[in-house]
């Protein structure tokens, strides 16, 4: 007979903080630094997806997918870092690579909806919202 994992508290933040570390981390650097570094170096050569201009379009890609990459996966003001990010992959998915067919949009549309997840859920015990905010409070 197969034995049922329990669900508990625990185990529910140990996943919100796996969630959190390979979603946020995977995001800031695989694909926010590389964003960064053009920055940084001044190549501000980017796609204009919404009309507002390449270097504020990259720009706000980056703070999307690097800052709120790197704020989601130490879960410091994670709901509120979930907004750009999701912003980020939902231009990216239905803008960027709307005529490249489904594969080219799955990938921004999972990193969206593991934020889409965090956004509902928060980021779970093991985050610094939690420290800094909620145990404090005992709420």
């Amino acid at each position: 007979m197969q034995q049922a994992i329990k669900m508990t508290n625990g185990n529910i933040d140990l996943g919100l903080l796996v969630l959190r570390l390979w979603f946020g981390l995977e995001m800031a650097f695989a694909h926010g630094l590389p964003k960064l570094m053009k920055i940084l170096d001044g190549n501000m050569s980017f796609g204009d997806p919404i009309g507002i201009g390449v270097g504020p379009s990259l720009v706000l890609a980056t703070f999307g997918e690097f800052v709120c990459g790197l704020l989601i996966a130490a879960g410091f003001f994670t709901r509120l870092s979930c907004i750009p990010y999701i912003i980020t992959m939902l231009v990216a998915a239905f803008i960027a690579h709307a005529g490249d067919g489904w594969g080219k949009m799955s990938f921004p549309l999972m990193y969206a909806v593991a934020a889409i997840v965090l956004l509902i859920t928060g980021p779970g015990k093991y985050s610094l919202d939690y420290r800094m905010f909620v145990s404090k409070t005992g709420v």
